[in-house]
């Protein structure tokens, strides 16, 4: 092998470790959210054990209700970390996030999007969110262009609503 065809080797596997392998695609869709309650997540609590949770609708509709989503996961909230923009604009969370050291990293969120078309695992980057994993999928989430986001309130899904942005896919 000469010198020249090593060189050019060598500086396209250092191009691929520095950009990365995957495939980072931006897409417009439209992003949803959902929160743990019965409104989205379709349970109901049973008549004479009312603390229990029944599945209410579905081909599972009288099954417990677990809370755990379709790839067996409990859904996260996303975490933004201690060095990102959400500390910026709430500087005063940088010292609580600091005593309590396990809120320092950030986390991604679940999605919940069609797995026909974005499989679990899926890392998608929605902006004013920030990072999530394909995690869960909804009855009502079809096609590529609608993906639904977990908010750990009701209050803080109903305040997001649905928005139409440009997020970023990078396939597992």
């Amino acid at each position: 092998m000469t010198r020249t065809a090593l060189a050019l080797a060598l500086a396209a596997s250092l191009f691929a470790f520095v950009t990365g392998c995957a495939h980072v695609d931006e897409r417009p869709m439209v992003v949803t959210a959902y929160d743990p309650g019965s409104e989205s997540c379709g349970w109901r609590r049973g008549r004479l054990l009312f603390w229990r949770k029944f599945v209410a609708e579905g081909p599972r509709q009288g099954e417990r209700y677990t809370g755990r989503t379709a790839a067996n996961t409990r859904p996260k909230p996303v975490r933004p970390g201690l060095v990102s923009w959400d500390t910026v604009r709430h500087p005063w969370m940088a010292p609580v996030r600091l005593i309590l050291f396990w809120n320092l990293l950030p986390r991604p969120g679940t999605i919940a999007a069609d797995t026909r078309v974005y499989p679990f695992g899926t890392r998608i980057y929605v902006p004013g969110w920030g990072w999530g994993v394909v995690e869960d999928r909804g009855s009502a989430i079809q096609g590529p262009a609608h993906i639904d986001l977990f908010f750990p309130s009701r209050r803080k899904a109903l305040a997001w609503g649905s928005q139409r942005l440009t997020v970023k896919v990078v396939a597992p």
